[in-house]
């Protein structure tokens, strides 16, 4: 059964590096620039940060290579954000990182964001943005090993002549595009805001297709990546409850990917979601489901301008006898100043 596995993970590995798809994250919500550059600097408050984390396959055992490591921060904030200016500027960075497989297929990826946003009504906003950086693909390949150097029972020589071409490391240019648009509706009372909002997101990545020059003379190219996405929050009038439905579509080549679920938050204390001049604690439970592979349980606290959250993938695809149910764990940490300080500082806020 190892040796199965062992061929599986493999094949995996080498499947994944040349079919060249796109890392993904099960906490939708806490990647907005990794769906759209136009979400970038498009959040109340004036600086956000977000790091996450994510392993995914240690179940099947870490010796084997077969655990994705994943990791990304990103960092944005609004440039002559005021409530007097109808329109301002979004800028960002965003560093993604994946290592997969035996070889420890690593990829980076460093995207610089800007945006343009605008306030279309009282109630709208609308905002479009660019993405560009660099794309660093490396791995171990001496850790490969070919038909060639097996005498059809055990390993023979993994040093041995394997008859392939050599493999390399290699950097490409990214270049990605987008625009959102977000409704949204404030109650304020003296204590706290009811928020009821939505955003609809569309963002396409890698549109120069980057050459995925893994050997010489190599032809296939990364196929554009695009994302949809629909996110809400919706509070119960004069009730500390809270509920966030969120959808997430994503399209590569013909791998296709649907995310979609809520959390239920409740507001352990109210506060004043815009201004941040009442500190606002909340925790919430969420369950989201990724189409024909995961149920995703979430757990999610916000503290003020903090917030901490956990997932857990709970593998449901044809994959879980081998899997045991068991896929991925996911952890977040963000920052987003909601700028009390800020606001109480600058004259137009007062």
């Amino acid at each position: 059964m190892q040796k199965k596995y062992l061929l599986s993970l493999f094949i995996i590995t080498i499947f994944g590096a040349t079919q060249a798809q796109d890392i993904h994250f099960s906490q939708i919500n806490e990647m907005p620039m990794f769906i759209s550059p136009a979400n970038t600097g498009f959040f109340n408050g004036y600086f956000r940060a977000t790091l996450n984390g994510r392993n995914q396959w240690n179940s099947l055992g870490n010796t084997s290579g077969s655990a994705y490591k994943t990791g990304a921060i990103c960092i944005d904030g609004g440039l002559f954000k005021s409530r007097r200016r109808k329109a301002f500027l979004g800028v960002g960075l965003t560093v993604l990182y994946d290592q997969a497989g035996v070889a420890q297929l690593r990829k980076t990826n460093v995207l610089l964001n800007i945006s343009g946003i605008i306030k279309v009504n009282k109630r709208g906003v609308f905002s479009a943005g660019i993405a560009g950086g660099v794309n660093a693909t490396n791995a171990n390949y001496n850790k490969l090993t070919f038909a060639s150097q097996f005498d059809g029972n055990k390993l023979e020589d993994n040093t041995a002549l394997n008859g392939e071409q050599n493999f390399r490391q290699f950097t490409t240019t990214d270049i990605g595009t987008g625009f959102a648009y977000e409704y949204s509706k404030i109650k304020t009372d003296q204590d706290h805001d009811d928020v009821s909002s939505f955003k609809i997101a569309f963002g396409a990545y890698h549109l120069n297709k980057p050459v995925q020059d893994f050997s010489a003379g190599a032809s296939y190219r990364m196929p554009v990546r695009l994302a949809a996405s629909f996110t809400s929050n919706f509070d119960f009038e004069d009730t500390k409850f809270t509920i966030t439905p969120s959808l997430l579509y994503q399209k590569q080549g013909k791998y296709w990917e649907v995310v979609g679920g809520t959390y239920v938050k409740y507001r352990v204390n109210m506060g004043t979601k815009v201004t941040g001049q009442k500190t606002q604690n909340a925790i919430g439970v969420g369950l989201f489901y990724r189409a024909y592979d995961a149920l995703i349980p979430k757990i999610m606290y916000e503290m003020g301008d903090y917030a901490f959250g956990f997932s857990y993938d709970v593998n449901v695809s044809s994959y879980r006898n081998a899997s045991r149910y068991r896929g991925g764990l996911e952890f977040c940490l963000r920052y987003n100043n909601l700028a009390s300080s800020l606001f109480d500082a600058r004259s137009e806020f007062k």
